[in-house]
């Protein structure tokens, strides 16, 4: 008993036939015995089992034959037969005349034979007949663009608007509608490692792809960038895999990326961070390739929409691939690799030789080329393009600058920073009394891996040292109080440390501008700070003296600041919504402006949440009397929905959530825990069909209904009426479920929401989002 999967090939085109035969005579027979055969077995491996060769146990109690080197898999299953000469010669051919052959089921497919030269045709939108697209273009083909006006698609190592320049071509640069293919991957059905160098302008594209079929049903292997996010995805045939950054891409600058695939297991590491490991689904470990290898975009296939989060190709460049031991030379057949392609130009990123720096910045040059220098908040070659920064990122030469402290730590300062350093030394705060010599100052950094707060009081200096070194790569969080001469700092997890300040001083008097990351001129930082480098990382959030500083938006000026790898950079929330940094991940905070009656829907992953924070969600949750009314569906087991609680951890809230498949709401008005769970049905509701939810509460008395079934009802304990909350609604999870919730739920609800009501006449917006990520799908 045993399921099996068996590809075939047939050649197409009497002129190709004849091209094929004259190299090969009368074996066109054999190429269907030399591809890859996939068969799955029950049972074990063994001496018992079939395989002639070799045999490798899989999941589920089943076991597959496989073949060493030179051998293929007999459509049996577990015989193995010689390759012959007939499938490299047919590779070799094609790979010398630019042809793909396809199935016999494409017959009738436009582009059944590949990358054959065309003149498009375009609706004309006066006379509702075909236009005929006539530009001149030399080498090039005549295109209609999306505005319908005719450009000139130019082949490689061609440019210019009629591709009448000659541009060598060394590292590709792809506009969005641009690609390469390369010959069908060999030796990589089982096995594959992948090293990229890229260099993406925009935040969405298909970066690699590579497939059994140009409509991609079947196998294919993709690596693709959506919100800013590395997705790596591979279907074997029997289900998809996907794989997927933790952090975002760095525009306009060099990213590495590294793919390892084996059978079905895989995984990534974006910028040599976190590996990322996945697994996809079924039977089938193998993946057979066909059609070309595309970087910078779709190439000749379809079907992307329904498999891939985005078609859009890639907008940026490309200067290293290899995948496995082959690396990839981007030159033209038969010198290099590149068999095909459309609109390619060549990579500069030096071009302020040629050009003005834009926007103030500053042109400088370096051993090899010459680069802008940009201020902050524009970037790009020539600082043309107005960066949004979001989580401001440190390069060992940036630095923002900040309006004076001033007397407002005069007697006592509380710092809460939230860091990533990428190296062991550099400056992350600074601010003094005077631009030279000894006097009042404050001072952040990191040294020898170590974190050291520094001040001084006008009597001399103190110092702050972290026990433990903090790694690398990571976010750490920083606790710094000074109350008089006294100081005490804390990092992360590790033992609280403490200091007196010398002599009798015990006020601090800070006039001149602060500075974050670094410094303009290390001569006008005091001696006694031992650090002479500036920060090389990222710093998401500074607090002071429990207010919040605006770190990007609040800096009177900075330079060579960019942004972090950090979700909240691709605007997850969207444009009208806050997103606030919470370390890897974050929340959306929304006000009064981003409510609205709209009618939407939301989808949460267990680790994203919405966090409503104004009066008129407030004023609803701590009512005497509270509305709830919402659609859902999930097909989780356990999970917080929403939260309402106080920010000194006392006594009331309200949780709303999963428990074992069933809706359970816990409340506690300061007299005690109430708990309600629906549990009239007999089956759970987390079938992942959509149910109503309605909790209300008049003071003490609470009813809960699920789809207009039985309404379950309780009475709170005690004599208090009033859910006394001050932190606002938690929609879908909190920043950490375990501890706001006492391990009630430890983590945040899976599943899509909407229709949210409060008290009959308040509906809560939910679409703030723009990334098909929150967006849930019926």
């Amino acid at each position: 008993m045993h399921d099996f999967r068996l590809s075939s090939i047939s050649l197409l085109a009497t002129v190709v036939v004849v091209a094929v035969g004259a190299i090969i005579g009368d074996e066109l027979s054999a190429v269907d015995k030399s591809l890859q055969f996939e068969a799955a077995f029950q049972g074990r491996c063994g001496h018992d089992s079939p395989c002639e060769q070799l045999c490798y146990e899989l999941h589920d109690g089943m076991f597959e034959c496989d073949c060493k080197t030179g051998f293929a898999l007999h459509e049996d299953g577990y015989t193995c037969t010689r390759n012959d000469s007939v499938t490299d010669k047919i590779k070799e051919f094609e790979r010398d005349i630019g042809l793909t052959f396809v199935d016999s089921n494409e017959v009738d497919s436009e582009d059944s034979v590949r990358f054959v030269k065309h003149v498009e045709t375009q609706t004309s939108v006066a006379t509702g007949s075909p236009a005929l697209c006539v530009r001149k273009c030399g080498e090039g083909v005549c295109a209609f663009d999306s505005r319908n006006k005719q450009t000139c698609r130019c082949p490689f190592g061609k440019t210019g608007s009629n591709c009448q320049i000659t541009n060598p071509i060394r590292y590709p640069r792809f506009n969005g509608r641009s690609w390469l293919a390369f010959p069908p991957l060999r030796g990589a059905y089982k096995h594959v490692q992948i090293s990229l160098e890229f260099r993406p302008e925009s935040w969405d594209g298909i970066l690699f792809l590579a497939a059994e079929r140009d409509d991609l049903v079947g196998d294919f292997m993709a690596i693709l960038l959506h919100n800013g996010f590395l997705e790596f995805r591979f279907d074997c045939g029997s289900g998809l895999g996907v794989v997927k950054s933790e952090e975002t891409v760095i525009l306009n600058q060099w990213n590495t990326l590294s793919v390892y695939r084996h059978r079905w297991d895989a995984w990534i590491q974006l910028n040599r961070g976190k590996r990322i490991a996945g697994r996809s689904k079924g039977l089938f470990s193998r993946i057979t390739f066909r059609e070309p290898v595309f970087i910078g975009g779709r190439g000749n296939t379809s079907g992307l929409a329904e498999r891939f989060p985005t078609d859009r190709g890639f907008v940026g460049c490309v200067r290293l691939l290899q995948a496995n031991d082959h690396r990839y030379d981007f030159g033209e057949t038969p010198a290099g690799d590149t068999v095909k392609s459309q609109e390619v130009e060549e990579c500069s990123t030096d071009k302020c030789t040629r050009s003005p720096c834009q926007h103030g910045g500053k042109c400088v040059t370096t051993t090899n080329s010459s680069l802008c220098l940009c201020p902050l908040g524009y970037t790009g070659d020539l600082c043309e393009t107005i960066l949004d920064l979001q989580v401001p990122s440190f390069n060992g030469s940036s630095y923002l600058r900040h309006p004076a402290l001033g007397d407002s730590a005069l007697s006592w300062l509380d710092l809460d920073i939230v860091f990533k350093t990428q190296s062991m030394d550099g400056l992350i705060l600074y601010e003094g009394y005077q631009k030279y010599g000894s006097a009042d100052f404050i001072s952040v950094y990191m040294i020898d891996g170590h974190v050291e707060f520094t001040f001084d009081l006008g009597t001399g200096t103190a110092s702050l040292r972290s026990p433990w070194t903090v790694s690398l790569g990571e976010w750490h969080r920083l606790w710094i109080s000074r109350t008089g001469k006294l100081a005490v700092m804390r990092v992360d997890n590790q033992p609280e440390v403490q200091v007196l300040s010398p002599e009798a001083f015990t006020q601090l008097s800070l006039p001149l501008s602060m500075y974050i990351g670094g410094v303009p001129d290390f001569d006008t930082v005091p001696a006694q700070i031992k650090i002479r480098t500036s920060f090389k990382g990222c710093i998401q959030k500074v607090t002071i003296n429990e207010k919040p500083l605006q770190i990007v938006r609040g800096a009177l000026s900075g330079a060579n600041v960019a942004n972090c790898p950090h979700p909240c950079v691709a605007k997850p929330c969207g444009e009208e919504v806050q997103c606030v940094p919470i370390f890897d991940k974050y929340k959306c905070v929304c006000d009064r402006r981003c409510n609205s009656s709209d009618g939407d829907q939301v989808s949460f992953d267990g680790t994203s949440f919405v966090h409503y924070t104004d009066h008129e969600v407030q004023q609803r949750i701590t009512d005497g009397h509270l509305d709830i009314n919402m659609r859902f569906r999930t097909t989780a087991l356990t999970g917080l929905i929403l939260w309402t609680g106080r920010s000194d951890r006392s006594a009331d809230f309200l949780a709303l959530g999963l428990q074992d498949g069933r809706i359970e709401v816990t409340y506690d008005l300061g007299s005690g825990e109430t708990v309600l769970r629906y549990n009239t049905t007999g089956l759970p509701i987390n079938d992942g069909n959509w149910h109503r939810m309605k909790f209300t509460r008049d003071e003490r008395l609470s009813a809960l209904t699920i789809d207009n079934g039985t309404k379950m009802i309780t009475i709170s304990t005690g004599r208090l009426k009033q859910l006394n909350t001050n932190t606002g609604l938690y929609l879908g999870g909190t920043e950490d479920v375990e501890k706001c919730t006492g391990k009630r739920y430890r983590k945040g609800f899976v599943g899509c929401i909407s229709d949210f009501i409060l008290n009959t006449d308040y509906q809560v917006k939910l679409s703030w989002s723009t990334g098909t990520e929150r967006v849930c799908i019926s």
